[in-house]
Parts: C-alpha cells; sequence; structure tokens
C-alpha cells in the first residue's frame, strides 16, 4: 500500500502542544500550592486522589486493550496499538503517583471528629474511616467494632502493599508487551508475537481477578462501613470506557496533524462501538447497583447513597447518569456518528469528562463531605495539572517508538484493509 511509506515516521513532540503541556502542568502545581496555602489540604488530597486514580486507571486500560486484541489474536487494531502501547509506558509514572499521593494521605493528619459519639481522634487526610489507629483500639472513646473486624484486611502496611503489588504486575506485564512488540520491529517473525500472546493471556488472569480489589482498595474503603460486590466492575467499566475515549481522541488528534494516515473511519467505528457497548455496560451496573440498595433499604447500604443525596452532591449524582449513559446513548448509537470524525471527538470529550464527574462522586462525599463539595480552585486546577501531566508523558513517549506502526505485526495488512 502507499502508506508504507510513512510506516518509519516517528512522531514529533514539540511546538504548541508541549508548551501547552508544560503550562498546564505549572498550573497544577499552582493549585496544589494555593489548597495547602488556605488551608484546604484534606480538599487537595481528595482532588489528588481522583486524578492520579483517574490517570492511572487511562493507563491500566492501555494495557488491558492491547492484552486483549493479543489474546483475541485480533487484526482490525494492529495498526493503532502504539497508542495504548504509549499508555503502557506511561503506568509507572501513573503508579507512582498514585501510590504517593496515597501514602501521604495516609500519615499527613488532622483533627478529625467521628460520627460515633462525636469523639475527636487524629485523622489522616484519606481513609480516614479506618486509617487512624485509634478506630481500631479497644478501650478507646474512638473505637469502632465495625473496622476493627476488618482490620485484618485493612490496615495500612497490608493496604500499601496490595496496592504496590497490583500496580507492578500491571506496569511490569504491560512494559514487556511494548518491549516484544519493538523487539517483533527489529526481529520479524513470530517469536516476539507468541510471547506478547503468553503475557497477555497471564495479564488477563491477573487483571480479571485483582482489578476489583485495586477499585475495592483504592475507592470503595474511603467508605469504609459500606460495600458492594459490584463496585469493583462498576470501577471496571469505567476505567475501560474512559481509556477507550482517550484513546480515541489521541488518534482523531493524531490524524489531524497528519500522523496515522493508514487509519481510517473503519478503524474509529469499530473504537466508537466499544465505546457505545461499554457506556450501556457501565450504565446497567450503575443501574443495578443503586437499584438492589434502594429497594433494599437496609441502613448500612443505603447509607453510601444517602450522602451522595445530600442537597450539595444530588444535582451531580444525577448529572452523572446523563452524561455517562443518555449522551452517548443519543450521540452513538448512529452507525454515521460513529463514522463523523467530530462527531465522535466530541462523544469523547463528553465522556472523559463524565467519567472524572463519576471519579468525582466516588470520592468526595467520603472524604471532605458537603462542605467540600463545588468546583474550585483545586477541582479546575488539578484537573488540567494532571490532563498537562498526561499529554507531555503520552506524546514523550509516543516520540521514542522508531515508527507509528507495529511494522512486523502478522496481522498488520488485516489492519490495514480493514473495512466494515
Amino acid at each position: 500500500m502507499e502508506t508504507h511509506n510513512s510506516f518509519n515516521e516517528q512522531f514529533e513532540f514539540s511546538g504548541k502542544a508541549k508548551t501547552w503541556s508544560l503550562v498546564a502542568i505549572v498550573v497544577g502545581i499552582v493549585a496544589i500550592a494555593f489548597g495547602f496555602l488556605t488551608n484546604h489540604a484534606e480538599r487537595t488530597f481528595a482532588n489528588l486522589l481522583l486524578m492520579g486514580y483517574y490517570f492511572t486507571c487511562v493507563c491500566i486500560a492501555g494495557v488491558f486493550f492491547c492484552a486483549l486484541q493479543y489474546a483475541a489474536q485480533a487484526g482490525w487494531s494492529a495498526s493503532i496499538l502504539r497508542i495504548p502501547q504509549a499508555l503502557a509506558k506511561i503506568l509507572p509514572y501513573a503508579s507512582v503517583i498514585l501510590l504517593l499521593v496515597i501514602f501521604c494521605g495516609l500519615h499527613f493528619t488532622q483533627k478529625v471528629v467521628t460520627e460515633e459519639g462525636g469523639h475527636t481522634i487524629t485523622g489522616t487526610m484519606l481513609y480516614k474511616e479506618w486509617a487512624p489507629k485509634e478506630i481500631t483500639t479497644k478501650g478507646n472513646e474512638a473505637y469502632n467494632a465495625i473496622i476493627d473486624g476488618k482490620s485484618g484486611y485493612l490496615n495500612q502496611p497490608f493496604f500499601l502493599i496490595r496496592l504496590v503489588g497490583y500496580l507492578f504486575f500491571y506496569s511490569l506485564l504491560g512494559l514487556m508487551l511494548v518491549k516484544y512488540s519493538q523487539n517483533e520491529d527489529e526481529l520479524g517473525g513470530m517469536f516476539n508475537y507468541k510471547k506478547s500472546f503468553n503475557v497477555s493471556a497471564a495479564f488477563l488472569v491477573i487483571f480479571g481477578f485483582t482489578v476489583p480489589l485495586f477499585a475495592f482498595d483504592a475507592i470503595m474503603s474511603l467508605d469504609a462501613h459500606w460495600f458492594s460486590t459490584m463496585f469493583g466492575w462498576y470501577n471496571f467499566a469505567a476505567l475501560w470506557v474512559s481509556g477507550l475515549s482517550v484513546i480515541t481522541l489521541v488518534i482523531i488528534t493524531l490524524r489531524k496533524q497528519g500522523y496515522l494516515s493508514w487509519i481510517t473511519v473503519d478503524h474509529l467505528h469499530n473504537l466508537g462501538q466499544l465505546m457505545f457497548g461499554f457506556s450501556i455496560f457501565w450504565t446497567y451496573l450503575w443501574f443495578a447497583q443503586f437499584l438492589l440498595i434502594y429497594y433494599a433499604n437496609i441502613p448500612e447500604e443505603a447509607a453510601y447513597f444517602y450522602k451522595r443525596w445530600e442537597p450539595e452532591f444530588q444535582p451531580w449524582f444525577w448529572l452523572n447518569i446523563v452524561i455517562n449513559f443518555l449522551a452517548p446513548f443519543l450521540v452513538l448509537m448512529a452507525r454515521d456518528s460513529k463514522r463523523h470524525v467530530s462527531v465522535l471527538k466530541a462523544a469523547c470529550i463528553i465522556l472523559i469528562l463524565g467519567h472524572w464527574l463519576d471519579y468525582y462522586i466516588m470520592i468526595m462525599p467520603a472524604t471532605v463531605g458537603p462542605h467540600g463539595r463545588g468546583f474550585g480552585v483545586e477541582e479546575i486546577g488539578i484537573f488540567i495539572g494532571f490532563a498537562g501531566l498526561f499529554v507531555f508523558l503520552l506524546f514523550n513517549a509516543l516520540s521514542k517508538f522508531k515508527s507509528l506502526v507495529p511494522k512486523n505485526h502478522p496481522f498488520l495488512q488485516e489492519s490495514l484493509h480493514h473495512h466494515i
């Protein structure tokens, strides 16, 4: 094909994209400093957790995308694998940031009034329902028997070990997939492809068992008295839709800049189908989790939604379902809309912002509570900062590839001639 001549073209990260990403990072640093200097440390930590978790989930979705394509021996996606591979390359950075936020959030303390009896304890910035020692110390006035019963699992050393373990294996296997793909470019043959297949199978098994636990630990344990067996898969759906939206948006952006000329509307159509389908899946999990708790009306279960139905959060609670279900449902259902680049781009942006709101609803009521609700300097500035950091790391990782397409992928020709 004529596009073969462009396969050796490297992505060059420079100009306005690089400048604006650095400016955005500075904005984020200023917003973080503003939060701490204005005595909004708890709100700042909550936003850092939100964006750190979101950043990490999108990168994990990149590894999952690669592993899924290799394990399924899919042909259509062979020519777009460099984008999710770049996400896999920056997953270690996202993981370190998330772990650093959580570690600091566990060790920076504040005075907290507990709900049980109104006792004042030395609480942590994050995970204050279970992390303070007083809560599991028998005889202390702030002692909580329910949390003490969970302390074998919810204790700081084991909690941090688990998070490090999840992210280490996700990052390691993701980097292995990138390495084998690059080796395949240099050496050809099927040897590295077979290794990629084996690593992908291993990743999918590990990921399938641990991604609910990752969500339980990082997010659900903020509300330590509450649990939902659906919460992990609900978070997986959000992770996957967010990742697909980011991958699609990056591809559209690069095509506009003259790169990835071999990617057609047929590839974008497939990505749009996945975004649409898994937005419906996310909605199913959201509704199933909510409905079961709503009609059972068991106090210890309903408490989670009661927090999110307070006047300060209720509008955003319902807006969440409108943005993440109704918008993609109406925008992406038609075949033509998935093949119209500007419409698909708008859907990507809506879903990226929508799942930021989704994580906001998960995190804020359990950390800052209704008094911290709002979209101020911390929320907007830290979002901009992480967006700039993400763009800088992602485009820098893409620029390190010798080619924007895996030239010796065995299914590359199938991808180049993909048509639906």
